[in-house]
């Protein structure tokens, strides 16, 4: 699949190890992750299990251009910012919502921390967080479009690059971003259900917002 939206015309994408969101062993698909890394030559970033500096060194080495750091970045905040700091731009955080609340573990648990106050308290904390991918786990995979109104308050609440991601599934929904600002938007299931022609999303997105951009999601 990875050599498949590549040859498409990806110039990036997203991978997620939900095994290791969840809890499971985080090396368990590493082997995956290797082979995807060896089939495609563009940038990938991947989420899902990132919590420590351990994963972080043995990740990066093996040559993800990026990685996104969820629960860990609420849970310890002062180490997410230590490890942006030691890895500039190379950490993303991993925003989910629930109700505009901050969820962890996998989406298992709902904390009583506002996704805009979490990424006002990060970039507080450092300048070097490469960027927030937002989620609102009620779309994510709905097919209903994504959370407009709760994008433009994050998008309004701090200047991290934001990047969109949960129910994109139509051209209007990659146009109305686009027209937005947002930088980047993360589509998955629309692609593979063949709701969407990445050539059209690429085209689109490029169309509209010069240098906004969609992201496959693996």
């Amino acid at each position: 699949m990875a050599r498949r939206w590549v040859d498409a015309g990806a110039s990036r994408l997203h991978l997620v190890d939900l095994d290791a969101a969840r809890g499971d062993d985080p090396t368990a698909n590493r082997r995956a992750v290797e082979a995807i890394l060896a089939a495609v030559d563009v940038p990938c970033q991947l989420g899902g299990g990132v919590r420590d500096d351990a994963a972080i060194e043995a990740l990066l080495a093996l040559g993800l251009s990026r990685l996104v750091v969820g629960s860990a970045a609420l849970k310890r905040p002062d180490w997410f910012a230590m490890a942006c700091d030691a890895h500039p731009n190379r950490l993303a955080a991993g925003i989910d919502a629930r109700d505009s609340m901050v969820a962890t573990d996998g989406w298992l648990e709902t904390s009583q921390t506002r996704a805009t106050e979490l990424a006002q308290d990060l970039r507080r904390r450092t300048g070097n967080i490469a960027a927030i991918i937002y989620t609102d786990i009620s779309r994510d995979g709905m097919m209903q479009g994504p959370n407009f109104e709760g994008l433009a308050e994050m998008a309004a609440a701090t200047d991290i690059p934001l990047v969109a991601s949960g129910g994109v599934t139509t051209l209007e929904d990659v146009r109305r971003l686009a027209e937005m600002g947002m930088p980047a938007c993360i589509v998955g299931r629309s692609l593979y259900d063949g709701v969407m022609e990445l050539g059209e999303v690429l085209r689109i997105a490029g169309d509209v917002g010069g240098k906004s951009s969609a992201t496959t999601g693996d």
